[in-house]
Order: C-alpha cells, then sequence, then structure tokens
C-alpha cells in the first residue's frame, strides 16, 4: 500500500487510490510516509489539540481557526479580520497583533499551506477529488477540464463580495457558509445543522467539479494566496524534469506547475537555467508534486537560505 514513483508510469501515479498515497518507496527502495500523510497527521493533530484545550481546558491551542490563542499568543485569521474591520471600522489591539502574527508565519511558511496543512476541509477536500475521478472512470460523470467549467478568477469576485456584504449589512456574512469555520467549529463544540452545508459542498466537489469551493469560492484562501506570492518558501523545480506532467496531473491547483510543460526546455537551456521555483501564491504546499515525480526534480526550498 505505497506509492512506487520509480516504477510507474503517469497515469499510473495519477490513478493511484487514495489508500495507497500516505506511503512512499523512496530511491532507496525504503517505505517512508509521504507529504500527504504528513499533511493530514498536520491536519488532524492541530484540530486534536483545539478540541483538547477546549475540553480538557488546558489552554495549549484555544479558539477556533478564525481566532485562537497559542499557548497565550493570540491569532487572528486575516480575512476574519478584514470582515470585522468592515463591519465595525476598527480592530482591538488584540486583532491586530493576532493578525499581523499569522501574516508573518505564512510569509515564511507559504501562504496557502494554511488550505494544505491547517484547514480541515482539505482532508475532505482529497476524498472528494478521489471519489470525483472513480466516477469519471465509470464514466458516471463527464470530464470537466480545470478551469473550463468556471474561471479561477472568479475567486477574487466572492473575495470582494462578502466584505461588502458584511460593510452593507453588518454582519459577517461569510461565516455562517464558511466550510472552514463551520468544521473548526464543529470539531472544538460539537455537532451543529451547519454540517449539513459542509456535506452539500462535499457532493459538489464530488458530482459536478473537484475542489470547487477552495478553487473558486473560499476567500480565506484567496487571502493565504495573497501572501503566498510573496512567502519564503515555494516549490523548487530543477532540470532533472523528464516533463511527463505527472505532477500536474495529482495537483489541486495544476496551472501553477506550468514551468514543468516541455516547451520551457529549449529556452532554459539557452539561458543555462537549472532550477526555478513555483511562483503562484495559489501553491497549497500540500506535496502531492513531489510525491510522485520520478525524477526528484520538484521539492520544498526556503528560499532565505539562499541569502546565507
Amino acid at each position: 500500500m505505497f506509492i512506487d514513483k520509480y516504477n510507474l508510469g503517469r497515469k499510473e501515479l495519477v490513478k493511484t487510490p487514495l489508500r495507497k498515497t500516505f506511503f512512499i518507496k523512496n530511491a532507496d527502495g525504503k517505505i517512508r510516509p509521504s507529504w500527504r500523510f504528513w499533511k493530514w497527521f498536520s491536519v488532524i493533530s492541530i484540530h486534536l489539540f483545539f478540541f483538547l484545550s477546549f475540553f480538557l481546558d488546558i489552554q495549549f491551542l484555544e479558539g477556533t481557526l478564525n481566532a485562537s490563542r497559542f499557548l497565550g499568543f493570540h491569532m487572528i485569521d486575516p480575512y476574519t479580520s478584514l470582515e470585522v474591520f468592515m463591519v465595525h471600522h476598527e480592530l482591538g489591539i488584540n486583532m491586530i497583533i493576532g493578525t499581523a502574527t499569522i501574516v508573518i508565519v505564512y510569509l515564511l511558511i507559504g501562504g496557502r499551506t494554511y488550505c494544505g496543512w491547517v484547514c480541515p476541509y482539505s482532508i475532505l477536500a482529497d476524498i472528494a477529488e478521489c471519489l470525483h475521478r472513480k466516477l469519471i472512470d465509470k464514466k458516471i460523470i463527464n470530464v470537466r477540464p480545470y478551469s473550463k467549467l468556471y474561471s479561477n478568477k472568479i475567486k477574487y469576485v466572492f473575495w470582494a463580495l462578502f466584505l461588502v456584504l458584511a460593510a452593507i449589512s453588518g454582519y459577517i456574512i461569510f461565516e455562517s457558509i464558511s466550510v472552514v469555520g463551520i468544521m473548526s467549529r464543529a470539531i472544538v463544540y460539537g455537532w451543529s445543522v451547519a454540517l449539513i452545508w459542509v456535506l452539500v459542498v462535499f457532493l459538489f466537489d464530488v458530482f459536478v467539479s473537484s475542489r470547487a469551493w477552495c478553487t473558486y469560492i473560499c476567500p480565506v484562501g484567496t487571502t493565504y494566496a495573497a501572501l503566498g506570492w510573496a512567502s519564503a518558501t515555494k516549490i523548487q523545480w530543477n532540470d532533472n524534469c523528464d516533463h511527463c506532467m505527472a505532477c500536474s496531473g495529482v495537483c489541486p491547483e495544476p496551472h501553477i506547475l506550468e514551468l514543468t510543460k516541455a516547451k520551457y526546455a529549449k529556452g532554459r537551456a539557452e539561458k543555462g537555467i537549472k532550477t526555478e521555483h513555483v511562483l503562484s501564491g495559489d501553491c497549497t504546499m500540500c506535496g502531492r508534486c513531489i510525491d510522485v515525480c520520478h525524477s526528484d526534480a520538484l521539492g520544498y526550498n526556503f528560499r532565505l537560505t539562499d541569502l546565507l
């Protein structure tokens, strides 16, 4: 039950069943946890800490993903802060400090790392994508090419719309439909009827458009994507790449891996370019591209080390 990326073709790597993606055979033939394993471990651990801090009152990681305290340090989701500002036209000092803390953290580790390694819906999105692919293979639903059903630029419309609605209504409307907030609160405080909405979003991802909520709607992810453009941690490509495009086939945001296409090889060779970074802020840093790259042409890189 593991990925053997050095002995599988692109089609097999892209269509590897979900249950087999949590472990990978490395170049030395040893089985180790994949980046997906560590991503799920991170999401589950973070929310377990939230739950235990509330249930046992241990004051370790208190609150929810909207607003929390880690060992007493305030952490506020940036989009939540924007919504609060649109409603009240001011922010308390704790909100400013908490938001600044989160911005600094994600400027270092990668903006949409939040979406891949923290957001609880990311696990459901992985499952929905797996089911979506199975339904396509069985010809129960049709293939809808990425960004053909809707433009992924529509996320900026939703980002602005929810802020405008907050300003007009005096109420943080997005939080009533935010799958991130609903799931985070349910994990900490218990079941809520709002989870029905999460189920609706999940079923839409399964039957209509994989990762539709994350790609086209969620303003939280759009905010972190803005931080991602300037973040210090990036996926780095090198010229070991044979342009098989398995990475693009498994990427939640495949447009970000445009640089892996063969059409750029000649230009890079002429300029002597050996490495490049995935610059798009839409990268969730999930590591799926690394897990399937049989030429080891992709990996994480902390760009500040280049300055040392």
